[in-house]
């Protein structure tokens, strides 16, 4: 989980390229803006989603995934 916590921004890139490969290659697709816009509608879908919430000890992150059943906490080190 510490390092899902590092890298979660990562995760939105790549499964757009994963997208465009497989549309390259399986679906034989070759029009790159159909490509790319289905690609992107895909990993938007599919990457996790962050949340800033106001705690009592502060403002913390969120970050939820659909292929993970809960919410995982990441603390909000900015000062304002």
């Amino acid at each position: 989980m510490k390092l899902f916590k590092k890298v979660y921004w990562l995760i939105y890139p790549i499964l757009i390229v994963v997208f465009m490969l497989i549309l390259d290659k399986v679906f034989q697709l070759k029009e790159i803006v159909i490509q790319t816009s289905i690609a992107v509608v895909l990993a938007f879908f599919l990457s996790p989603k962050v949340k800033t919430v106001q705690k009592q000890n502060g403002e913390e992150d969120q970050i939820k995934w659909l292929f993970f059943n809960k919410v995982i906490n990441e603390k909000n080190n900015e000062t304002i």
